[in-house]
């Protein structure tokens, strides 16, 4: 059933987002992937993919009501949308300014509503939707010099669980993944002995892979996960438990 479905993938042209983007064209969708900055990396990654890419501002929702209706022009009616876009600004709290606060949380938080608000009507009145967000670790335990971020990525949580129970009865699933430390270019500019301590707290003893959230991405998209609603996928290794 994925063949010809429209997938829009919020941050799909980089690390975690640019393998559910190819993972989803893999499975037969149609993908559009939203980016923020980088036009170099996005060219790049549509000359690799011939993935459509499209640039807005997923905290800005004039800006995503603009994208999307570019999306859905070129595309069609958007049927699974992952909410993935995200940045971060750490820094200790006593420290931090408002500046860093707010931009975190209007990339990773206020964008569940901007992205989400313009095709959730849609989707409602065609009966069917899948929306995914991809929330973090850090989001379910909190982590130090990541006030800002622990507070966006556990919003998205209690944001899926609530429109979970609106929009189950129109055929649409809300779920959200949760990653623990994933190798993308983030993580391995880690200092090696940092990320070294880091591997040494998962108990798979190794960091994940981001096609390996592609693969649970893929599978809350499909039909089979009709059933799934409102839940939290953690996959992190068995570092934490919720």
């Amino acid at each position: 059933m994925a063949q010809g479905r429209v997938a829009l993938v919020t941050g799909g042209t980089r690390g975690i987002g640019a393998a559910i983007s190819k993972g989803l064209q893999a499975k037969g969708y149609r993908v559009a992937a939203n980016y923020g900055g980088n036009d170099e990396a996005a060219q790049a990654f549509k000359a690799e993919t011939g993935i459509p890419v499209f640039k807005f501002d997923v905290g800005d929702y004039e800006s995503c009501q603009a994208g999307i209706a570019a999306v859905e022009a070129e595309l069609g009616p958007v049927e699974v949308l992952v909410n993935n876009a995200g940045i971060t600004r750490d820094g200790a709290f006593h420290k931090m300014d408002f500046a860093k606060w707010q931009a975190v949380i209007k990339t990773n938080l206020d964008s569940v509503f901007t992205c989400t608000r313009p095709v959730i009507e849609g989707m409602r009145s065609r009966g069917f939707g899948r929306i995914i967000i991809i929330s973090s670790i850090n989001g379910q335990k909190g982590q130090a010099g990541q006030t800002n971020y622990s507070a966006a990525k556990a919003g998205v949580i209690g944001f899926a669980k609530a429109l979970a129970q609106e929009s189950a009865s129109k055929g649409i699933t809300v779920n959200v993944i949760a990653p623990g430390y994933i190798a993308t270019d983030m993580v391995m500019a880690v200092a090696e002995d940092i990320r070294n301590k880091i591997i040494a707290t998962i108990p798979t003893g190794r960091l994940g892979k981001s096609e390996e959230i592609a693969h649970a991405v893929e599978y809350l998209a499909s039909d089979e996960a009709g059933f799934i609603n409102g839940s939290t996928l953690t996959v992190n290794g068995g570092q934490h438990f919720v």
